[in-house]
């Protein structure tokens, strides 16, 4: 990936004229829509707020109200009830020219680049100075900077046709920061894109937000988009907010079902359906329990297990586990049977938790043959 060069006089949000600095960049207040003819609301009751500087994910499955929303936060489509302000300003009550005003204040990238196909790569950044009424002196002067921030100063003469996937969402990128936004909306902006194209343009947003202070918005169904980039997430489901809060928290410990199955991809919290079929509520006779363990900071890198074999003298049978980093913090989930825990239980679980796990019984599995043997051994 081309390297970014800083740009002292480019600075998100320097030409907007509307909003107040101290206000959060973006207010979504009980935001309900509905379609005609469509039963029930696509969004029903949503609150967030998003704060200035932050990479603010929105996540969900098809359906979930994603792309919905954020086509509420500019005002291409209106609510049926509630509110939207971007600084401090309502955007759902503007229309006309106010509302064409404030939308400079927020750019927006799409999943499939919305490039002119018969213009340059200078001509597709050249577009919103064209609208906003700029010289053409004006406009030359502006489009070298823009090109240098997103890796594309060799390409300005170049069409569409002569440009990769991962370039051609470098223009639309460029495209949407011409008027120095202070809000960046991605709607699936990496759907499109191969796995290493993706990491490129997510280390590209890092870095604009990091160098501009922008606040960037990403609706997305992708886990490990949110888990590399995004510093708090939201997580719809059939137009509802089910989970909000830090990235790694949501992540690490997920409040809904809902959030906890969608998440499953990413963080092994859920086991899979045939071995989760085996497990019963309530324990029975020649049962263990099976037990999640959440694993943050340097316990990741403990040997719990073999200090559960060695201290409590456990037959364990691991079911499930992953461990992976989010926001570079190790985060793991581990589901194991703890064979021949009996009457330790309780102080199994102490020992976990003064380690500073997170640790909970999730259901009963009935004791493996190997496990009663040992057990009669002793």
């Amino acid at each position: 990936m081309n390297a970014i060069v800083p740009i002292t006089e480019f600075q998100a949000g320097a030409t907007s004229a509307i909003g107040r600095a101290d206000a959060p960049a973006i207010q979504i207040e009980r935001l309900t829509k509905r379609f005609p003819g469509v039963a029930g609301a696509v969004l029903d009751d949503v609150s967030l707020t998003i704060d200035r500087g932050d990479i603010y994910g929105i996540i969900g499955r098809s359906g979930a109200g994603k792309s919905t929303l954020v086509r509420c936060i500019n005002a291409l489509e209106r609510p049926s009830a509630g509110r939207v302000l971007v600084s401090g300003r309502e955007i759902t009550n503007l229309y006309g020219r106010a509302l064409r005003t404030a939308r400079r204040d927020i750019g927006m990238i799409f999943q499939h680049f919305n490039v002119l196909s018969s213009s340059t790569v200078a001509g597709n950044v050249a577009l919103p100075f064209k609208v906003a009424g700029l010289s053409r002196a004006e406009i030359a002067r502006r489009i070298p900077p823009l090109l240098e921030l997103v890796g594309l100063a060799h390409k300005a003469d170049a069409y569409p046709s002569e440009l990769s996937g991962g370039q051609k969402q470098r223009v639309g990128i460029a495209r949407a920061l011409a008027l120095n936004p202070s809000v960046l909306l991605c709607d699936e902006a990496t759907s499109a894109l191969d796995p290493e194209t993706t990491e490129q343009i997510l280390a590209l947003l890092r870095d604009i937000n990091r160098k501009l202070g922008l606040t960037i918005v990403l609706i997305t169904h992708e886990m490990h988009v949110v888990r590399d980039i995004a510093t708090r997430v939201a997580v719809l489901d059939h137009g509802r907010l089910v989970e909000e809060g830090a990235t790694f928290d949501v992540l690490a410990f997920p409040k809904s079902r809902v959030a906890r199955s969608f998440l499953s991809g990413l963080v092994a919290h859920e086991l899979p359906p045939v071995v989760a079929s085996q497990l019963l509520p309530e324990p029975v006779a020649e049962s263990d329990p099976v037990l999640r363990i959440v694993f943050t900071g340097e316990a990741a890198h403990e040997p719990i297990v073999a200090a559960l074999v060695t201290q409590f003298q456990l037959q364990p049978n691991i079911l499930h586990g992953r461990i992976d980093y989010v926001a570079e913090r190790p985060l793991g989930v581990l589901t194991l049977v703890a064979g021949g825990a009996g009457a330790k239980l309780p102080d199994l679980l102490s020992y976990l938790a003064s380690l500073g796990l997170t640790v909970e019984v999730i259901g009963h599995a009935i004791r493996s043959a190997v496990t009663r043997r040992h057990s009669a051994a002793r």
